[in-house]
């Protein structure tokens, strides 16, 4: 795929993200991460098109690896924006404007890397947004479990 369908796609994602992030939702152990795998695997797809075209040098893969380990710390921290409560004897989870603002810089970040980083990795930053939102999501899932289910024993 091209940088310009790349990106699209890209936008997209995360336009139904933050609107979800900002839902109202129970918080269910029992719910299939679906939506991380999708990511996950078109990430992956995307990012192999990307390697086919582009050299995978110590750089590229450096900047590769970096990105997606600030992909998870931007997911930690956002998973303790996530607002937690009972209503009913359910536990709920919404995201607050900290975690969209969280959301907003991460994805900023990811992208700049692409106007910081000379010719040899250009388009990386669209070429792997999927594998980053997959990483970033699946983190902050991992941090809201974890907080919901040390809520559910107090």
């Amino acid at each position: 795929m091209n940088s310009s369908v790349n990106i699209l796609i890209g936008i997209v994602v995360v336009a139904w993200i933050l609107w979800r992030q900002t839902q109202k939702r129970p918080v269910r152990e029992d719910r299939k991460p679906t939506v991380l795998l999708i990511l996950l695997v078109l990430g992956v797809l995307q990012l192999s098109s990307y390697f086919k075209s582009a050299s995978s040098t110590g750089l590229v893969i450096g900047l590769l690896v970096g990105s997606l380990v600030l992909a998870a710390g931007f997911g930690v921290v956002r998973g303790y924006t996530v607002r937690l409560w009972r209503q009913d004897g359910q536990l709920f989870r919404q995201g607050t404007w900290l975690t969209i603002v969280l959301w907003l810089a991460g994805i900023g970040v990811h992208i700049g890397l692409d106007a910081l980083i000379d010719s040899s990795a250009k388009g990386l930053g669209s070429a792997s947004i999927l594998l980053y939102l997959a990483v970033s999501l699946g983190t902050q899932r991992l941090v809201v479990q974890s907080r919901a289910n040390h809520a559910v024993r107090v």
